[in-house]
Order: C-alpha cells, then structure tokens, then sequence
C-alpha cells in the first residue's frame, strides 16, 4: 500500500480528489467567523503571521480560506511523509504552497540537515510577511498537544500566533484514524473561532515553551469545542495517545 501511494500518478490523482473536495466544502457550507476582527492588524500590515489548527480539521480547512487570502503571501507546513505528498498537492491547488517539514528522527543527520534548512526557509518566509499555516499536532506529535516547532518560529521571528477552532455539520468523524478527522458532507453549516494574537517573548526558555504549550493546546481545544458547538455538533476529543 504505501508503495501505491508514493507512485507519482496515485498521488496527482489523490492530490486532485481532494483539492476538489476542499473546494466544494469551502464553496458550499454556510461559513460564519467568530472572533476574525482580531486579526484585522495583522491583516492591513506587512506583518507576518502563523496559523495554527487541528490536523484532524484539514479536510474542512478551507473555512478559513477567505480570511488568509486577505495575505499575498501563503504557505503551510506538510510531513514529507507519503500521505503529506497528496494534502500538499491538494493545497497548492488552493493556493496554499507547501514547505515539507517534519521533526527528524534521531539519529538520521541527513533528514536533520533538511530539516534545519526548511526550518530556516519557515522562518525567512514569516519574517518577510507572509502567513504559514501549521498543523502543530501533526504527525509525530501527540494529539491535540501543540508541537515546539510553531512556537519557536514565533519566538525567532517575533510574529503573532492565531488559534483557530474548525467544525461543520453535517459531518461524520472517523474514529479508526488517529486524529478523528471530520469529513464534511456538502450544503452545511460551518464555523470558525479566532483567538489570539499570541506572543513567544524572544527570551522564553524551554519551560516557559512548555508552559505555553499547554496554555494554547487548551485555549486551541477550548475554539474547537467552540465551533463544533455553533454548528449543533457533539464534542469528540480525539485521544492524547497514538
């Protein structure tokens, strides 16, 4: 199977499937925002910026399109992995180019190297004003436990971070998957719930990272919850453990 998946053509073809079905939803559900005027700073600037949502939430991402198509520059981070090659075809197709990063594993000072020098391009693309867009519980981390990664391109770039609760209904959530992904179905209704900006103080150590961790991976919980309950949606966590 995962030989399939890495061939070129399964790929576009995968790529294509979704980047049609994120535009459908998009196009289709009845979105409202809850929260989007505090972003308007950071919109009308040349400011830079870092997006963060719940992985399991990329099927119905484009809800916030509208919002971060207000920036010319647009860029989200994806796993290299064979499953990130589609998400990241899908989303170039919605205008999202793709930097394809992931935490190295130990040990492997070749993916290392890669991994410091698409850190970098992360960093640069912040500075220069442009928004990247992260799923910060994805794919080594644990669910719903926001990654170190976001927080220290805040910290060395200075740029606010904005949480954003996703939820649509109708939809189903697939609860063999390890991020209980929501699938939207069509003509519904949709939510969004902004929070922030947030700041990493350039001089934040590791413990005060870990203590803003768990103050935005609640507060990043706490909008999801939010939104799924806008749309007349039951809550369901996904489980901290993989």
């Amino acid at each position: 199977m995962k030989k399939l998946l890495r061939n070129p053509y399964v790929q576009g073809f995968l790529g294509w499937v979704l980047g049609g079905y994120l535009i459908l939803i998009r196009r289709t559900t009845r979105w409202t925002h809850e929260g989007v005027e505090k972003l308007e700073p950071m919109l009308t600037s040349d400011q830079g910026a870092l997006g963060l949502f719940w992985h399991g939430r990329i099927p119905i991402c484009l809800g916030m399109a509208e919002v971060w198509w207000r920036k010319e520059k647009r860029r989200c981070l994806v796993s290299p992995s064979a499953d990130g090659e589609f998400i990241a075809l899908a989303l170039e197709r919605a205008r999202y180019p793709a930097i394809r990063m992931s935490s190295a594993k130990k040990g492997d000072s070749t993916k290392a190297r890669q991994a410091v020098a698409l850190f970098r391009e992360a960093i640069k693309h912040v500075a220069d004003g442009g928004i990247l867009i992260v799923t910060p519980d994805g794919t080594r981390g644990l669910v719903g436990v926001i990654a170190a990664g976001s927080l220290q391109i805040a910290k060395r770039t200075g740029a606010p971070i904005f949480l954003t609760g996703l939820a649509v209904s109708p939809a189903i959530q697939v609860q063999s998957v390890w991020d209980k992904v929501m699938i939207a179905a069509p003509f519904g209704r949709g939510c969004c719930i902004w929070e922030g900006p947030f700041y990493v103080p350039a001089n934040a150590d590791d413990a005060a990272i870990e203590t803003l961790i768990a103050e935005w991976s609640a507060i990043l919980s706490a909008a999801t919850r939010k939104a799924e309950a806008a749309v007349g949606r039951s809550p369901i966590d996904p489980s901290t453990s993989r």
